[in-house]
């Protein structure tokens, strides 16, 4: 199942680079355009993923697979899901070398590429998501957690990619720092009900950028939530 980037939004992307897009000027919106079609001529999105049976446990969420994904948040999360779908998504090593070159030459650039990249993860991962609930025709889904986002740890990129195959399906490793290469990469959770399930929404508070979030500190948000 193919995804395809489409045409990025600008303002989303001032949003990552901490800019509210009703105070940009022109000739800023006219950088981040053209930055945005270099990432979308360099990216070349791929993805893989798998579907386990889950249980609730003290400790956290056990898949199928033997798997325990630790905290307590994303088993609130999950709450009445009885699947849960992992899946991983890479822009590809193009655009990680495209904003190292950018980063030796002009920081302002490279800042709009890494931004333009991320917001193109994001879009990959909507669309990923959309093929992946029309799977579930009957389904009722929460919204997608990754490692990272409350108390689920990073460290279990690395088990995470394995279960995946990841390396050879996707090209998608980690580092010993359990930082995903090439960078513009997510892993995922997609929890999957067969009743309605509480649809909660991403919050600021929850964020673990929250204390250091630039955008939040300028009266704003990231426009995730």
């Amino acid at each position: 199942m193919a995804v395809a980037l489409t045409k990025l939004d600008t303002d989303e992307v001032l949003r990552y680079m901490g800019c509210p897009p009703e105070q940009a000027k022109e000739d800023l919106r006219l950088q981040v355009e053209r930055g945005t079609q270099q990432v979308q001529r360099a990216a070349v999105p791929r993805w893989a993923y798998r579907v386990f049976a889950m249980a609730v446990e003290e400790e956290g969420v056990r898949l199928s697979c033997g798997l325990l994904l630790p905290g307590k948040d994303l088993k609130a999360h999950l709450s009445g899901c009885g699947q849960v779908v992992l899946f991983c998504a890479t822009l590809g090593a193009q655009v990680d070398a495209l904003i190292r070159r950018a980063e030796s030459e002009d920081m302002l650039q490279a800042l709009i590429l890494d931004c333009a990249a991320a917001a193109a993860v994001e879009q990959v991962c909507d669309q990923i998501e959309g093929q992946l609930q029309r799977m579930f025709p009957e389904g009722h889904f929460p919204f997608r957690y990754s490692p990272g986002y409350g108390d689920l740890p990073l460290s279990l990129q690395g088990d995470l990619l394995a279960l995946l195959d990841a390396p050879r399906r996707v090209g998608l490793t980690a580092t010993s720092s359990h930082i995903l290469l090439p960078r513009k990469s997510v892993t995922a959770f997609l929890g999957v009900a067969d009743r309605p399930v509480e649809r909660r929404v991403r919050s600021c508070v929850n964020c673990p950028a929250y204390q250091t979030c630039q955008y939040r500190k300028s009266g704003g948000h990231c426009g995730i939530s």
